[in-house]
């Protein structure tokens, strides 16, 4: 039998073991999802943590419950800082970070530090599909050179794919089964093997010419909504100037039934995702010799939000005769979206930075972090505070920075001294609220 055809057969008949490498918000519930329909699943991690959360059956990701990870323990699932144990794996899927270095350059270090350490345990008859979002060529840049160099053939010997994650951490309107996946091979057969794997557990597959199509795809369904909030966020300060509810307008211009789709304003942009893709492609633009200039506007415009929202601060304070140096400030909200934990890239997390770097006392409310997390870039050794009507009449101004369901609003409006609204959340002019 060929090794096409044995791989094949053991994904139909869901003997073939599964590798997940990165166990975060892409590679948990990926796990979840091939072991729950019948597959044995091993989850590598770096993060000694994390595996031993694991193993004892606890989750680290809110919207994940622990009974899910019980329940996968009980069904041929482990977790393991061992990368010998990739050997036993037919399907190896690579979910690892790939943020942005201090020169807002791709870091892609994650990536390659993780296929050194699998590179030494691969065999034929494997299938290694990279779903970590990245510039376009990466893939056959980095991967397939380190499989090549063990002697293996691509497309015979092991099977080379790009499959684009698309989660979207705390909506109840998705789930992995249900979002579509993009998927590129290396050759016709490995698009064959990735296609077969992924269309076990997903809905629908959307197959595309190469992994360097697959790549620009993500790129451009990122690059899509940073550009548009780009183009929103500066509409804000426009509106504003004008004394117009920016909110109004978008809410409006959404009765339109075509030709548009709306987006919000906010304090930034956050997620491993969007505020980060631009600059991978404006980064292998270069290569080509083409500037990207329109993606780099809307980026700048993105990245200039939590400074526009700290001069709101800052008049805001200054009219009720309080100077920001000393002031007690509290962030509402430092996920980077509502109703979920996930704290990456957000902005609210460089609000706070530059806050207390102006000399004020900085604290956060956010009834999904109750403990400032460890992040790779940022440390701050607080906890969330519980609001009441004396804790916030404590401090000299709150900031809006994500508007989390479970916030009680009236109350919050009602004990502010001042309150700066990045969400949009409270419409009625009031003389404690600021817009920003």
């Amino acid at each position: 039998m060929s090794t096409v055809s044995n791989l094949e057969k053991k994904i139909d008949n869901l003997s073939a073991i599964i590798a997940i490498v990165g166990l975060g918000y892409v590679g948990l519930p990926l796990m979840l999802r091939y072991n729950e329909i019948g597959y044995k699943v091993i989850g590598f991690d770096i993060d000694n943590t994390k595996v031993t959360q694991l193993n004892n059956g606890e989750s680290y990701i809110e919207h994940i419950s622990s009974e899910r990870i019980h329940s996968a323990l009980q069904h041929n699932f482990k977790a393991t800082t061992d990368f010998s144990y990739i050997t036993e794996c037919d399907v190896i899927i690579l979910c690892v970070p790939t943020p942005l270095n201090k020169y807002r350059e791709p870091d892609i270090s994650f990536i390659v530090n993780t296929m050194e350490k699998i590179q030494p345990f691969l065999r034929k008859g494997q299938l290694l599909s990279l779903e970590s979002t990245t510039y376009p060529g990466t893939t056959e840049e980095e991967l397939l050179p380190r499989i090549e160099e063990k002697g293996f053939k691509v497309g015979k010997d092991i099977f080379l794919v790009y499959s684009p994650e698309r989660e979207d951490p705390g909506n109840p309107n998705f789930e992995t089964r249900t979002i579509p996946k993009v998927i590129g091979g290396c050759t016709e057969a490995c698009l064959k093997i990735g296609q077969s794997i992924y269309g076990q557990a997903i809905d629908k597959v959307v197959p595309v010419s190469s992994m360097k199509a697959a790549e620009m795809t993500k790129l451009l369904e990122n690059i899509h909504r940073a550009v548009n909030i780009g183009l929103v966020n500066e509409m804000k300060i426009v509106a504003d100037k004008m004394d117009i509810d920016i909110f109004e307008v978008i809410q409006a211009a959404a009765t339109k039934p075509f030709g548009f789709t709306p987006y919000y304003p906010g304090p930034g942009l956050g997620g491993h995702c969007i505020p980060i893709d631009p600059f991978y492609l404006t980064w292998k633009a270069r290569e080509y010799g083409v500037n990207t200039r329109f993606i780099e506007l809307s980026g700048e415009i993105n990245r200039a939000m939590p400074e526009y929202v700290l001069n709101k601060l800052i008049d805001g304070l200054n009219k009720q005769g309080k100077a920001l140096k000393d002031s007690r400030i509290l962030l509402l909200g430092i996920a980077y979206k509502k109703n979920v934990d996930d704290m990456r890239e957000s902005p609210a997390v460089e609000l706070m930075e530059i806050i207390q770097q102006k000399g004020a006392i900085v604290s956060y409310s956010d009834p999904h972090v109750p403990k400032f997390p460890h992040m790779r870039e940022h440390h701050f050794d607080l906890t969330s505070e519980d609001l009441t009507a004396e804790s916030i009449d404590s401090f000299d101004a709150l900031v809006l920075t994500t508007d989390h369901d479970k916030f009680d609003y009236p109350l919050i409006k009602i004990h502010a001294k001042l309150l700066i609204d990045t969400r949009g959340i409270y419409r009625e002019p009031a003389k404690n609220i600021v817009k920003a």
